[in-house]
């Protein structure tokens, strides 16, 4: 390009410096002043230095016009041209304001001459003004081509780089450099064969002899790249070769790009599709869409396999042609809904398929225009025939059961009838004898006044034997009538009816000195004639045992344990070991001898059956001396304001 080496040779300089002048950078009024004072200073020094009469006058005006020209250009140089002519006519022989020319004819060759050669002369500088403005106009394009090309080279998104045929590199970008992590210093000591994968690299070298030998121009491929830290970098690579003038390989030309991200959302993609096609085989699920326009239903990705069909699209006749007839009411009502948006499509339905009819359970969503039209249905299928057969299964063995359960029951109901008569016929038929003892010990006592006291206190002993005989028969149908009817719930008032039999007690025994504590607003929703005989048998137990206390205490109270309410009967008498306790609740045991408290073993297997009744559960704390603690739980406790 010109003009773009600084010359040496101060003329060769200052040529520079005038043929680069560019008058167009100046104003045309301050070009046309330039002229005139470089034309009229030039008619000055003419007149002082030579006669106006000497020869040679239209030369110092033509040089004026020369340096017109190069100042100011084509018209500043014609202005000098001109106004000399005027100054060599007019104003250079005495007198001034008359033609300096004898002759008119010599002066009108004269004139003519000077303006031709002045308009070569101006022209030509004019010209080359011209030529040297477009070499500077084409050299800032090609500057500014070359600053372009240089900018995209070195600041491209992608790597790019410039090599020899050997693979060594002639120029490298920093995005290639930061690409595979090494310095430019470090790149240009290493060919691409020192960081490419091994498994890539026989593949890009065969591609590379056959672009040298012609057979192609160009390559594109994937390739991976070892960068400098160890880990892999997928890149597509783009070669090209430049050819010389000639027709010969000069260099190539490679582009890179980074298309890890891309290869590892692809593996991801293929992993998931993988994973996805694995969970609905294992799952049975089919996936399948359907175009609403045409009515065309197409199974995706091998799902045809998993229901079995012999097809992978059908249309909506041909799929109702293979549905269930009592299901396609059921199948085009609830698609008519959902394509309408009133609706999800989610129903079960029977396709026969082969020679037998198999249940699937069937969704779909819909995907709809702006306008929220049905556009396509994405839906899944799952085969449902398993556990459909396993419901009917269990309905019909639900069924039997229910049948057996009504037969056993009314067999039980039966039995218990049955038993409930044989008690009281054997109840009945036990005291008959026991009175008839009873009356006969009785009477040999009467008439007997003068018995000894062996034979008065074996009658005594018959006598107490068949009363607690008629005891245990009484206790035995008690227990036996609580576990019969149905328990009739209603609010109960524990405490009234706590207060209530310990006032009886102590009303039966006036001797006794006892004192007692009843909390207040003990509320049960229970029924009231079983909870009366669980407080009696339990107040009784606390009054007999509390009779060789000197300061007898008993305490109704409650406690919060578990998230439940219990009740609790409390006295400080005999108590008993913890150790036995697992006969406490067993009818006839009895965790004390008979000389020392009198009773059956029947009061607390009653009380425990009474709370189970109930849906409640029964414990005992106690020891040795200490007394005995009882509490129970009546699920379904009443509140205050249910109460009358």
């Amino acid at each position: 390009m010109p003009y773009t080496d600084e010359p040496s040779n101060p003329l060769h300089r200052l040529w520079r410096q005038i043929a680069g002048w560019q008058p167009d950078h100046h104003s045309l009024w301050s070009r046309y002043a330039v002229a005139v004072a470089i034309t009229l200073a030039a008619t000055v020094l003419r007149i002082a230095l030579a006669p106006a009469e000497s020869g040679g006058r239209f030369i110092t005006l033509s040089l004026a016009a020369a340096l017109s020209a190069l100042y100011g250009g084509f018209r500043a140089g014609m202005l000098s041209t001109v106004l000399g002519m005027v100054m060599v006519n007019f104003f250079l022989v005495k007198p001034y304001g008359t033609l300096a020319f004898d002759d008119p004819g010599e002066a009108f060759w004269l004139n003519l001459w000077h303006f031709i050669t002045a308009l070569v002369v101006v022209g030509a500088i004019a010209l080359m003004q011209w030529q040297n403005r477009l070499w500077r106009a084409a050299g800032e394009a090609v500057r500014r081509s070359t600053r372009q090309l240089e900018d995209t080279f070195e600041h491209s998104a992608t790597g790019m780089a410039h090599s020899r045929l050997d693979g060594r590199w002639i120029r490298v970008n920093q995005t290639y450099c930061d690409l595979v992590g090494y310095t430019r210093q470090e790149m240009e000591t290493m060919s691409f064969r020192d960081f490419t994968h091994p498994d890539d690299l026989g593949l890009d070298l065969s591609l590379q002899a056959r672009t040298l030998a012609g057979e192609i121009d160009h390559y594109s491929i994937e390739k991976r790249y070892i960068h400098k830290q160890g880990h892999t970098v997928w890149v597509h690579l783009t070669l090209s070769l430049i050819r010389t003038p000639a027709g010969e390989p000069d260099y190539l030309i490679a582009v890179v790009q980074n298309v890890s991200d891309r290869k590892a959302t692809e593996e991801a993609l293929r992993t998931s599709e993988q994973l996805l096609r694995q969970a609905q085989q294992l799952a049975g699920l089919a996936t399948w869409q359907a175009d609403v326009a045409t009515r065309r239903f197409t199974i995706l990705a091998g799902s045809k396999d998993i229901l079995d069909l012999p097809r992978t699209e059908f249309s909506d006749e041909e799929l109702l042609a293979i549905t269930h007839p009592d299901d396609r009411p059921l199948v085009l009502r609830q698609w008519a809904l959902a394509v309408q948006g009133k609706a999800v499509y989610d129903i079960e339905s029977r396709l026969r398929i082969g020679d037998h009819d198999r249940w699937y359970s069937m969704q779909a969503d819909f995907e709809r225009d702006a306008q929220g039209r049905a556009v396509r249905a994405l839906g899944v299928t799952l085969d449902v025939t398993g556990r459909k057969q396993a419901e009917l299964e269990i309905q019909r063995l639900n069924a039997s059961l229910e049948n057996r359960i009504q037969q056993r029951t009314q067999a039980l109901r039966d039995a218990y009838d049955e038993l409930e008569s044989y008690s009281y016929a054997v109840a009945h038929d036990l005291r008959s004898p026991l009175r008839i003892i009873n009356g006969f010990a009785q009477a040999l006592q009467e008439d007997n006044p003068a018995l000894d006291a062996a034979s008065l206190s074996h009658l005594q002993r018959i006598m107490a034997a068949s009363k607690k005989m008629g005891l245990l028969i009484d206790g035995l149908l008690q227990l036996s009538q609580i576990g019969r009817g149905e328990v009739q719930r209603q609010p109960v008032n524990l405490g009234a009816i706590a207060t209530r039999l310990l006032e009886e007690l102590a009303a039966e025994s006036p001797q006794r000195s006892v004192t007692w504590s009843i909390e207040p607003d003990l509320h049960a929703w229970a029924d009231p004639s079983l909870v009366d005989a669980l407080l009696q048998n339990l107040l009784h137990n606390a009054w007999k045992y509390t009779a060789s206390t000197p300061q007898a205490h008993i305490r109704v109270f409650t406690r919060e344990m578990d998230g439940q309410t219990h009740f609790c009967v409390s006295d400080n008498g005999a108590g008993f070991d913890m150790a036995r306790a697992e006969k406490l609740f067993q009818p006839f045991q009895r965790l004390h001898q008979p000389h020392e408290f009198e009773g059956l073993g029947i009061g607390l297997a009653t009380v425990q059956r009474i709370v189970q009744r109930h849906g409640g559960l029964l414990h005992a704390e106690a020891a040795p001396g200490h007394g005995a603690t009882f509490c129970f739980t009546l699920p379904g406790e009443a509140s205050p304001d249910s109460l009358p």
